[in-house]
């Protein structure tokens, strides 16, 4: 039995992995450090998994604000057990299971990451690398990223780059226009009037203060 914990925090996956239900204490205190509402995925390979198997976990996952449970096995034991306890179960080729695990903790590994789509209010994404937006990011939208972000959109909400105090870090945009800005420990509040300026900028830290100049893409001839 293999579980992945995720939350998908509006484009930004976070995912804990475990081997088993048993140390539940451990999971519960990795769980708290994601943000809801959380999936879990079961996946087992030539294992049978009994009804009262999975009702202790179905009832261990309820007491951890798991809103989605999903089992995938190669197993027919173990997917009408799953049924019987009305958990969304799947049967699955032992080979499709391995590759979706190996995409999993693939992914996992990733700390780049690109969102396609627009950022809404309310909404929260965060990376441990670079984080690039293709699309706009509305007022009341927080983005942040360890690294460098990139809003090729509007980017009208609040953007946080540099979070683990790299002042090297900047935030690029088509149309810079933010409630706020932050990079490592320096913050700046967004101009009131809106750009007149028709190309990319760039907000950098500048003598202990975020500066804003034009995008330039180096060439090399």
């Amino acid at each position: 039995m293999q579980i992945f914990i995720t939350s998908n925090n509006n484009g930004y996956i976070e995912t804990i992995f475990f081997e088993n239900i048993d140390n539940i204490h451990d999971i519960s205190k990795k769980c708290s450090m994601l943000k809801g509402p959380l999936k879990a995925k079961i996946f087992v390979i030539n294992e049978s998994i009994s009804s009262h198997e999975l009702l202790k976990c179905k009832n261990n996952f309820d007491k951890l604000n798991i809103c989605s449970l999903s089992i995938y096995s190669n197993d027919r034991n173990t997917i009408l057990a799953g049924r019987f306890l009305k958990i969304n179960s799947t049967f699955v080729k032992k080979q499709d299971i391995k590759n979706k695990l190996l995409f999993l903790q693939d992914s996992k590994k990733q700390d780049n990451i690109l969102h396609e789509g627009t950022v809404r209010s309310g909404d929260r994404i965060s990376s441990n690398g670079n984080l690039c937006i293709i699309g706009d990011v509305n007022p009341g939208a927080i983005v942040s990223a360890k690294n460098n972000i990139y809003v090729w959109g509007k980017l009208l909400g609040i953007a946080f780059a540099g979070k683990d105090g790299n002042k090297n870090a900047s935030i690029t945009s088509l149309y810079l226009n933010p409630l706020q800005l932050r990079i490592a420990d320096v913050v700046a509040i967004g101009p009131k009037e809106k750009p007149r300026n028709y190309y990319p900028e760039i907000a950098v830290i500048d003598k202990q203060t975020i500066t804003i100049k034009p995008f330039v893409i180096e060439t090399r001839n």
